[in-house]
């Protein structure tokens, strides 16, 4: 066979059922040959969201795979990869590539060289004979250790060479590091140590499936949970011992616990710091639990780490723990859960008037409690969108179930979060799904809307429509001033209906719950909506650093 076709049957053998894809590759058709669906969106960067929300979705160690072509298809799709790299999404990239004989003639683009810094691993096919050796590569970085994009180009020339060994390909399975036992000893010494102990949850611990790890570990020591953008709905926000997502908004009862804590248990986070990230206190010892050696001390003079995938690292913890506790070698501790609902309850009084606004134009914080009370919150899938969507969002919509809510944000690129829905959707066509995005973000990707329409993936798209860029005036007061520069405009509306898509507009509190509704009825039949929904600028958000 040719080398186009052995990678080809490599990703059917590895259960790929869809490519998502722009314009064209030769390995487009090689996988359609072999019962492979193609989902062909309209930009090369929305091709790499869609991969991206189908592998966040997916779990189990299946990973989107996306295809695009040579020099201007790759060049177009680095945005997408970069924002994968960022937050940490296993995503297999494919394009082709320019023929072998012209390596580094310019103005040739390598991509292996230009996306080094934005994937785990980047390599070119130079020989047929090494198709299965470099795809069994691929897939053991995508599934192994931390997780992030993986590049594999096939130069054109490549593509059509005669495979002349035999090589059998034997599927990668997740192979997972677990954790030094003095190290979790230890940090279980330092757990029991403390008087006010925090767990700061991160991506890691949706990386690994390790829901039920995290609550066996928090339950039987009675630890209160704070979770990063990424992290959010690792455990569910109702659950006593929740306190919510921490980032550049945050609930008050992440603020309250956080600044008291004098110590850190962070599980599956880099420990960023930077400006979308809640600041650990000054003086509070750190324990930090990730799978990925370079993330240890960092940014943060760490006290103790243990290094090792979040499922086998929480319940080493948590095996630990209940050996101690049920020895009786450490004093009964205070019960956290009293003190996180009085915070809780003050913290919704405080914000109560917008969330229940019956103003007009409408106030965004409305909108997220009709999309709470209005979805089944333990099967739909929620994400936001980069800026005030997100600001917004992500303290206030409550995440009952795994997977309910997808937070994202070390890179904040608008427009990301309509391809990450059509991915999702696509992992799970029996569940809504749900993105919020501004009147900035569907500028950026509007057009893919049509796209969901084509793949019949029944995606709700909720546009905040405020006329402005929010808070711009800050950034550019004289351009805002003289030029009227944060102002946008457009009937989004009209443009979902022309693409395909149900569409309202929607200009009443009152309104959302039944378009919600109704856009919820065209998703069973796989129709996405788009609901444009006139909002007042708000730039309130709940802020405490």
């Amino acid at each position: 066979m040719t080398a186009v076709d052995g990678m080809a049957r490599i990703l059917r053998e590895e259960g790929t059922a869809f490519v998502s894809c722009f314009p064209h590759a030769p390995l487009i058709d090689a996988c359609v040959a072999l019962g492979i669906r193609p989902v062909v969106a309209r930009s090369e960067r929305v091709v790499v969201n869609i991969a991206d929300g189908f592998s966040r979705a997916a779990g189990g160690g299946r990973v989107g795979v996306c295809i695009v072509q040579r020099e201007a298809g790759i060049e177009n799709a680095f945005a997408g990869v970069a924002q994968a790299y960022a937050d940490s999404i296993p995503i297999l990239v494919l394009p082709s590539a320019d023929p072998l004989r012209r390596d580094g003639v310019p103005p040739g683009f390598d991509a292996v060289k230009q996306f080094a810094g934005v994937t785990k691993w980047a390599a070119t096919v130079n020989a047929a004979d090494r198709v299965t050796e470099l795809m069994r590569r691929a897939f053991t970085a995508l599934r192994c250790g931390r997780p992030g994009p993986v590049l594999l180009s096939l130069p054109n020339d490549v593509a059509t060479e005669t495979i002349e060994s035999g090589a059998r390909y034997v599927c990668v399975p997740r192979w997972r590091a677990g954790p030094d036992h003095a190290a979790v000893g230890k940090a279980v010494d330092l757990l029991f140590s403390a008087k006010r102990p925090v767990v700061l949850v991160g991506g890691g611990v949706h990386a690994a499936g390790a829901y039920a790890n995290l609550l066996r570990l928090v339950e039987r020591v009675r630890l209160p949970v704070a979770t990063t953008m990424n992290g959010k709905g690792a455990i569910a926000e109702n659950h006593p011992l929740a306190l919510g997502v921490g980032g550049l908004s945050a609930t008050a009862m992440v603020d309250h616990f956080l600044r008291r804590a004098d110590l850190v248990l962070a599980v599956g986070t880099s420990l960023t710091r930077w400006w979308m990230a809640a600041p650990l206190p000054d003086g509070a010892s750190i324990i930090q639990c990730t799978v990925d050696e370079r993330d240890v001390g960092k940014d943060y003079a760490v006290d103790h780490a243990v290094l090792g995938d979040a499922a086998l690292v929480l319940d080493a913890l948590a095996e630990e723990a209940g050996t101690r506790l049920e020895a009786g070698l450490r004093a009964s501790a205070a019960d956290p859960t009293d003190e996180i609902r009085a915070v809780r309850r003050a913290w919704l009084a405080e914000w109560e008037p917008l969330l229940s606004s019956d103003e007009v134009p409408i106030n965004p914080y409305r909108v997220v409690r009709e999309l709470m009370h209005g979805l089944d919150r333990g099967r739909a899938i929620v994400t936001h969108e980069s800026g005030f969507p997100r600001d917004q969002m992500a303290p206030f919509y409550e995440s009952l179930a795994p997977l309910g809510y997808v937070g994202w944000g070390h890179s904040t690129q608008l427009g990301y979060s309509l391809g990450l829905a059509i991915g999702m959707k696509l992992a799970h066509p029996d569940r809504p799904v749900v993105n919020v995005m501004g009147d900035g973000s569907i500028g950026m990707v509007g057009m893919d809307l049509e796209t969901a329409v084509r793949a019949g993936a029944g995606v709700i798209t909720v546009v905040l429509n405020n006329g402005v860029m929010s808070g711009y005036e800050a950034h550019m007061p004289l351009a805002s001033e003289r030029h009227g520069a944060k102002r946008l405009g457009g009937d989004y509306a009209a443009v979902g209906a022309a693409l395909g898509a149900h569409a309202a507009r929607i200009v009443r509190p009152q309104e959302i719950r039944p378009a919600l509704e109704h856009a919820l009825s065209e998703a069973d039949s796989g129709r996405p909506s788009l609901l444009e929904i006139v909002t007042r600028e708000e730039t309130r958000i709940s802020t405490y650093w």
